[in-house]
């Protein structure tokens, strides 16, 4: 499917001496600033009828026309996998992701992810980059996401990303009892060695930054929910959104989460935990990680929304265990 796109502005005199693509990116404002710099090279915004680069400043008065297509996505296909929707309009849809279900396809998995169930009960998100998945979870970490559902959304959510505005909390067990709240302001990469993690990368871990390894900013901020006998319920809020952030960073300050398969490395019992605590901790199938809260500013209403998804039952079970051997 094939979506032609024709809109065209007059240049306001207050824009005067502004780049065009900077002008374009603000009269065509539901399109990114990347999509209308190619749109530009590929001449499908014209100035006053004309080609133009980026770079070209205007004096204001110009006439832009934008005439595009927007062609479907062919190499991901529909399939009927179910979408657990908890709020939807022309903009956009927030999703309650079971553990279990990766969010995308790639390498070693092609098909049967949350993006080919968005395609089927939402086809129309077939003309979105990622039909509309604009921030990801882990497979096996639970809860909230917003997905785009119209460029506008799109845009304006990759925007609220990068501008850290937009709010994303999540519930925690960790290993070990943490005395108080903090934040854990450390650069991650990919791990030099083995390719399914990802690990701190400065000059105070030992893991270096080099001409092929390029640390990332990562900011994590966490605060105590509750403290039991040998582990801790948290709250962690992400500044950034990293692969594997908020387990990567609890791992660094050795009080990694319970259940995670990649990053905790090895059990350690506390004195005294009986054997049925240690049978249920050490059977958790999963990193015990729930996006709990989501704020983000809608799109068109310029309102702030929030949604909030209760605890799975997992790991509910998990503190009410915890809470019973306490």
């Amino acid at each position: 499917m094939t979506i032609s796109i024709q809109q065209q502005h007059i240049v306001p005199d207050n824009d005067v001496g502004k780049r065009v693509d900077q002008i374009a990116t603000h009269l065509f404002e539901q399109y990114s600033r990347a999509r209308i710099q190619e749109w530009i090279k590929k001449e499908s915004i014209l100035v006053d009828g004309c080609p133009c680069r980026a770079k070209d400043k205007l004096i204001g008065g110009e006439l832009i026309t934008l005439n595009a297509e927007l062609v479907e996505e062919q190499r991901w296909v529909a399939q009927d996998i179910a979408v657990n929707e908890i709020y939807r309009d022309e903009h956009i849809i927030i999703i309650n992701k079971p553990a279990g279900l990766v969010v995308h396809p790639g390498a070693g998995k092609p098909d049967n992810t949350l993006l080919n169930g968005l395609l089927f009960h939402y086809p129309e998100l077939s003309t979105l980059p990622r039909a509309g998945i604009v921030h990801r979870l882990d497979k096996d970490t639970t809860g909230l996401m917003v997905i785009a559902r119209s460029l506008l959304a799109h845009t304006s959510l990759v925007q609220q990303l990068q501008d850290r505005s937009l709010g994303r909390e999540y519930e925690a067990v960790a290993m070990g009892e943490l005395t108080g709240g903090g934040v854990i302001d450390k650069p991650m990469g990919r791990h030099p060695t083995q390719r399914i993690k990802m690990a701190v990368i400065d000059g105070q871990s030992r893991y270096k930054s080099s001409s092929t390894q390029t640390a990332k900013e990562a900011v994590t901020h966490y605060r105590l929910l509750k403290r039991f006998k040998g582990y801790t319920h948290i709250a962690c809020q992400l500044e950034t959104g990293r692969t594997h952030q908020i387990r990567v960073h609890l791992a660094h300050i050795n009080h990694p989460l319970v259940g995670d398969p990649v990053y905790l490395t090895r059990q350690k019992w506390v004195a005294g935990t009986e054997p049925e605590l240690k049978v249920k901790l050490a059977s958790f199938p999963r990193q015990a990680l729930h996006a709990r809260r989501l704020t983000l500013v809608h799109p068109a209403s310029g309102d702030t929304l929030e949604w909030e998804s209760e605890l799975p039952s997992d790991m509910q079970q998990l503190l009410a265990s915890l809470t019973e051997h306490a």
